[in-house]
């Protein structure tokens, strides 16, 4: 058995199971669906940031660059939600597609390490407020 041909699907000839095969649009979606789910919790901690910010006033330390930093980031989740909105709703086995969608998934990638350096930005600079830090 270990010397035997596979196909391109790495099934040996006549086991004629394709039901593991990876269907590439549902891959996809269920990708950008978590991704999609992940960006909404930092999208809602952002928001909450924002709020605490302005609430704290410009008297605040670091209070104009929070707000820039808050600011681009909510800015490039948005950015990479429409992308993968864009991506989930294309099929992805059209070949005419494939690098206009893997130019919109690598943005989205670049767009997503972008977002996370600057929340890390965000945390290291904080803020005290009533004693407490964001």
């Amino acid at each position: 058995m270990e010397n035997q041909p596979h196909n391109q699907h790495g099934e040996a000839p006549g086991t004629g199971s394709r039901a593991g095969v990876l269907n590439i649009n549902d891959y996809a979606s269920k990708k950008s669906a978590a991704q999609s789910m992940l960006d909404v919790a930092l999208l809602m901690a952002n928001s909450s940031q924002l709020k605490t910010v302005l609430h704290s006033g410009a008297q605040q330390r670091f209070y104009n660059p929070l707000i820039a930093l808050i600011s681009i980031s909510i800015s490039l989740q948005l950015i990479v939600g429409l992308l993968l909105i864009f991506i989930v709703k294309s099929d992805l086995n059209d070949v005419k597609q494939q690098p206009r969608l893997n130019t919109m998934n690598n943005m989205a990638t670049v767009f997503v390490f972008l977002t996370v350096l600057i929340n890390i930005i965000i945390t290291a600079l904080g803020f005290e407020s009533g004693g407490n830090s964001i």
